[in-house]
């Protein structure tokens, strides 16, 4: 067994080291891998698909545990504000439906101990990698932890804005972050119509992405917060051409010329009704199935179209994968009860621009609904209990629609977000709110014809299942 461990590149870096490093990655390897397996064995039992703990143990037992772990030869890094875990599902769904064995940590933490997690299923007890790609979702802060070990050839960046206040403060901020972490050699696919995240790294090399002019586009902002109005280069005042959500669109600066570039993969066309995106990648157009209706979910498809070309992914083959997807459950679902709609959609409570984005999505949509809202951080009494701010740079007033009839929001902050929502002028007999979940059989009013929509936040997923069981009582007890 003597010198069974220089087996891999990353075991005779350690030799190099000395023994006790050796001896350490040795150790962290062997538990995290034991950790793994008890996981893997009592996951039916505990009902959880994945862990950062295998990960958190490696790391406390070797700090430069990322380094040493064998990796696939090549790496795409998924990052972003808003998108990054539909963006990174999507292209990992479409290259696993084409025949390619893909790591990832779809399962599990996007930030360094669930990044190792994931690296600890790729490699033998050997450390020989088993996986020649890998598709790793990154946390825009564990950026500088992670791309210096693990070296992406490729980062897809969906969006950089406005987030939690409390962890990520500005998205100026986010984007220092990015921009120190990321490799200088990495093929960045950027978003064409997000002034800020694509002016990172500029010599990179990179693909754009982004969608054309659409018809109802507006120069308009229709949001409280749009976090780049000012020139990044001279400082004066930009002009928008077109302005989706928040600073996503197209814009100019007429003083020093600066512009949204032209984007390399372009959705040209929104065919909703027969559920198509036509895009331009290279010379002609090309058809793709469209997973999804909503602009924040069309620009998350552009993206990983654009990643699966560079990967070198033929449009058929592309298109074919997503003939047969969706949005996963965990972010969107729809079904029936007693002849009800009943659809699910997971937001970010916290993040003022995914938040509002939904609220638009939804208050567009066709037909009479009712909503109810689950939007607080479980862990909002403990931590942030004074912190309000995010209520009030979400437009609540986008739910403020003859054709929303009824909207119940629950939670210990409800009494907040009611408030909010009197002063976006939700007229007062329309708006109930209750701190438990058992109080929507309470005030919920279902009526045939009459959509319930579910918001609730990524952290409130866990009390998804017991949402749906009250709303599902409500519509039983209404014995429509």
């Amino acid at each position: 067994m003597k010198g069974w461990y220089n087996r891999t590149e990353a075991f005779v870096y350690l030799e190099k080291r000395g023994n006790i490093h050796v001896f350490r990655f040795i150790i962290a390897l062997c538990a995290g891998k034991i950790l793994s397996f008890a996981i893997h064995v009592l996951g039916p039992i505990l009902h959880k698909n994945g862990t950062h703990l295998p990960g958190n143990i490696a790391l406390k037992i070797d700090p430069l545990f990322l380094r040493h772990i064998g990796k696939p030869e090549t790496i795409v890094a998924v990052t972003g504000t808003n998108g990054k875990t539909t963006t990174n599902n999507l292209i990992i769904d479409a290259l696993e439906k084409n025949g390619y064995k893909v790591l990832s940590n779809r399962y599990g933490s996007n930030v360094d101990s669930g990044i190792a997690s994931a690296l600890l299923q790729g490699v033998s007890l050997f450390n020989r990698p088993k996986f020649k790609l890998g598709i790793l979702e990154v946390d825009e802060r564990s950026s500088l932890r992670v791309y210096k070990y693990v070296h992406p050839k490729y980062v897809v960046v969906t969006n950089l804005m406005r987030d939690s206040l409390m962890r990520n403060a500005h998205p100026q901020y986010i984007f220092d972050i990015i921009e120190q972490a990321l490799p200088d050699d990495a093929t960045l696919i950027l978003n064409a119509d997000d002034l800020l995240s694509n002016r990172l790294k500029p010599q990179n090399p990179r693909i754009y992405y982004g969608i054309g002019h659409q018809p109802g586009d507006t120069a308009e902002s229709r949001n409280l917060i749009n976090d780049v109005q000012i020139c990044p280069n001279c400082h004066s005042k930009l002009q928008y051409h077109i302005l989706r959500y928040n600073s996503i669109g197209r814009a100019v600066c007429p003083h020093c010329g600066l512009t949204s570039p032209e984007a390399d993969v372009c959705t040209l066309k929104i065919d909703r009704e027969d559920r198509v995106l036509t895009m331009r990648l290279g010379a002609a157009p090309f058809d793709f199935p469209m997973i999804s209706d909503s602009i924040f979910n069309i620009y998350n498809e552009t993206a990983a179209v654009a990643l699966l070309d560079q990967l070198g992914l033929s449009h058929e083959k592309i298109a074919e994968a997503f003939s047969t997807m969706q949005v996963v459950k965990s972010r969107y679902r729809e079904d029936k009860v007693r002849g009800i709609r009943i659809l699910s959609t997971m937001t970010k409570g916290w993040i003022a621009p995914a938040c509002s984005a939904v609220f638009d999505y939804v208050s567009q949509l066709p037909g009479e609904k009712q909503l109810v809202l689950y939007l607080e951080d479980p862990t909002d009494p403990i931590f942030y209990s004074e912190l309000l701010a995010y209520t009030f740079e979400t437009d609540f007033e986008f739910l403020n629609k003859d054709n929303i009839q009824r909207i119940i929001v629950i939670g210990k902050r409800a009494r907040d977000f009611y408030l909010r929502m009197l002063l976006a002028g939700i007229p007062e007999e329309r708006l109930a709110w209750t701190e438990t979940i058992e109080g929507i059989k309470r005030y919920l009013k279902p009526k045939f014809g009459v959509d319930i929509h579910i918001l609730y936040d990524l952290h409130q997923a866990v009390h998804y299942d017991q949402i749906r069981a009250n709303v599902i009582a409500a519509i039983e007890e209404a014995k429509l």
